[in-house]
Formats: structure tokens, sequence, C-alpha cells
């Protein structure tokens, strides 16, 4: 059975600094045409960052959910080719102010497939060096270490709630 659909026609409905949103014509398995609305995300890093025992997190207000969330360090890519390790080590600085010798790529997830484009790439980083956060403008962020094993609990307790986090965790520590 063929289920890929076929973009027949895309049209950008509105755009802004971050994303777009595209309303497309797309021919499905049945050979039906159908609409597919989708946002257009040039995709971002995530960061799992351990120091001394401890993963490194921060809290900050994502206006989307409506409320403070318990993240790994992460951000947007900048540029639509902007290499992703030199990005994960910007995201990083910029949050908690840690520098990482040792980075391991760990791929990368799709945030919400059925509407969205946006491609995380997760990594993990050691080996760390402590320096200033500066966060971008805008940006207000709490810093955070946390013990692994407290990590861990939080995540099977359901307190941390963030799926580019529990993923990259997942795959930083094979849980």
């Amino acid at each position: 059975m063929i289920i890929e659909e076929q973009t027949i026609e895309s049209k950008t409905v509105f755009s802004s600094k971050v994303f777009e949103i595209h309303s497309d014509r797309a021919k499905v398995a049945n050979g039906e045409i159908q609409g597919r609305d989708v946002i257009i995300h040039g995709g971002g890093v995530t960061i799992a960052a351990e120091h001394d025992g401890k993963i490194l997190f921060v809290r900050q207000f994502r206006y989307g959910a409506g409320q403070i969330m318990l993240e790994l360090p992460a951000g947007k890519l900048d540029h639509g080719n902007e290499d992703l390790l030199s990005a994960a080590k910007r995201e990083l600085e910029e949050e908690t102010g840690y520098h990482a010798k040792t980075w391991k790529p760990l791929g990368f997830i799709f945030s919400t497939p059925a509407i969205c484009s946006e491609k995380i790439y997760l990594f993990f980083a050691t080996d760390l060096t402590a320096g200033k956060p500066h966060p971008d403008d805008g940006e207000f962020v709490e810093y955070l270490e946390i013990p692994k094993e407290k990590v861990f609990e939080m995540v099977k307790n359901g307190e941390i709630f963030d799926a580019k986090t529990i993923c990259a965790l997942m795959r930083a520590y094979k849980l």
C-alpha cells in the first residue's frame, strides 16, 4: 500500500522571523486531493550536558504552553544552514555559561510531525568548564544543575514533560 502523500500546490499564508505557515494541497494514498496546513520551521538543537554528576537545565516561561518549563538548554538554528554543533555550543554557552570539550551527536527528532517541519538535533556534552550565561535579548532563563538520579525520577514522575528534553535524556543515558 502506498501511503506517501505528494504535494500538488503550496502557498505561504503567514511568515514571521521564526516560522512560516503553508497551506498545501496534497494527493493522498487513495488518490484524492486534500488540504494540508504545515508550520515550516528551521529547526533547533537540544543539549544534555552533564557536570560532576549533575545535568544542566533551564527554567523559562514558554508562552505557547502558558507555563514555566524545566528543560535542557536548547534553541533554534539561527540560519537555515548553521552548523549543528556550532549551534549546540552557542546555545549551551548562552543559556548556562558552560563550554564542553566532548560532544556526541544523538540524532534528531521531529517535535510535532503532523503539523510542523521542525527537526531538533540532540547532543550530549561532557567535560564541562563553567562560564557566565548570556541569554539572547528577550530570553529570560534560570539555570540549574540537578543530580542525574533526581532527573531520572522527575521524568518517571511526570515532573519533566518537555518532549525534546525527555528524548535527549533517553538517548544520552540509554533509558
